[in-house]
């Protein structure tokens, strides 16, 4: 068995620790013996929308945001939308959350179009979120880092990924953190997100392996260490004030 992984931008998005996350679900699936490719785009390449199991595309800075939002316009964007639509699965951190959405508005700039593939918006705040984040999701405690500006908003096509116990999650308003649509997750988890939520890395194995190989039950990992750095991170986010 064997799994794609594309990594959208990490030259350009992917602060904060976001790559730990393509080192995280490469790492869980080879301990249980899945063979892991890792392919890098970027902007000005061509990305092959028939190839990925699971894109993981992360945050970055305005201008990143601007060089990446003109590359999606282009022939990549489709490719983007038809991996989506062949059944790849994708988590999106900030910036990369914002672009899969339908538009990005900065606060003295014209609209960024997103690739519309979660039904959520979001607009430049002039206050930044900063600090840990700790969110109750139907699958666990998801808990991270946040660094935004951005206040994200969900339409009726995407639900909440969970709903924020410390921080401020989506748009500091109404308690909500991420967005799930389909096989798409996105959130504002930086940190990295996934090492310390092995259940939604596992989550996102499962649904990616599911593109070309059916059903798969994942072998169970141990998870003391990755339980107990989420438990301290918990700890130390109900801490601060």
């Amino acid at each position: 068995m064997d799994l794609r992984i594309a990594h959208l931008y990490p030259d350009l998005m992917s602060i904060y620790g976001d790559r730990g996350n393509v080192l995280a679900l490469t790492q869980r699936a080879r301990w249980r013996g899945i063979d892991v490719e890792v392919r890098a785009y970027t902007a000005g390449m061509t990305f092959d929308g028939e190839w990925p199991d699971l894109l993981f595309f992360g945050g970055g800075q305005d201008q990143g945001q601007d060089i990446v939002g003109a590359d999606l316009r282009s022939a990549n964007g489709e490719a983007v939308r038809r991996a989506i639509a062949n059944g790849a699965a994708a988590l999106t951190i900030c910036g990369g959350y914002q672009l899969f959405g339908v538009e990005y508005l900065p606060e003295n700039a014209f609209a960024i179009p997103g690739l519309g593939l979660l039904d959520v918006r979001t607009r430049a705040g002039k206050r930044r979120f900063v600090g840990n984040l700790v969110v109750e999701t139907p699958d666990g405690i998801l808990v991270g880092f946040e660094n935004h500006s951005g206040r994200t908003y969900l339409g009726s096509k995407a639900v909440p990924l969970g709903a924020v116990l410390v921080g401020h999650g989506n748009n500091g308003e109404d308690r909500t953190e991420g967005a799930v649509q389909g096989r798409i997750i996105g959130t504002y988890s930086h940190g990295s997100c996934l090492p310390k939520n092995p259940w939604l890395a596992d989550k996102l194995l499962a649904w990616a392996l599911q593109r070309r190989h059916g059903s798969v039950s994942l072998r169970p990992l141990d998870d003391r260490e990755e339980r107990a750095a989420s438990d301290q991170a918990v700890s130390v986010a109900h801490a601060r004030p």
